[in-house]
């Protein structure tokens, strides 16, 4: 599972809005919001969660750890590094 938290230090080591990670999962823009409210697990459908964490590991998340034990996030490679800053791994030039 994925934690309000986790969802807020993907984005900053991403350095994407919540309106671009709104765009990239297909979850609302105040439901993203919503779920970053939160440090634990939000209330959600898992497979609204399920849809946020997807679009995150596509940019090169890796999430760490679990809800209840060091949960946190790093980079999966450097392709998500190379990006740049707002840019994800197969975005056209």
């Amino acid at each position: 599972m994925l934690t309000g938290l986790q969802i807020r230090a993907a984005r900053a080591a991403l350095n994407i809005t919540a309106r671009e990670l709104s765009q990239r999962s297909g979850v609302s823009l105040p439901t993203i919001q919503r779920l970053e409210t939160v440090d634990d697990v939000p209330q959600s459908r898992t497979s609204t969660l399920m849809d946020v964490k997807a679009a995150l590991e596509a940019a090169g998340i890796e999430f760490i750890g679990t809800p209840a034990d060091r949960p946190g996030i790093r980079l999966a490679s450097s392709t998500a590094r190379k990006s740049g800053p707002g840019r994800l791994p197969g975005d056209a030039e």
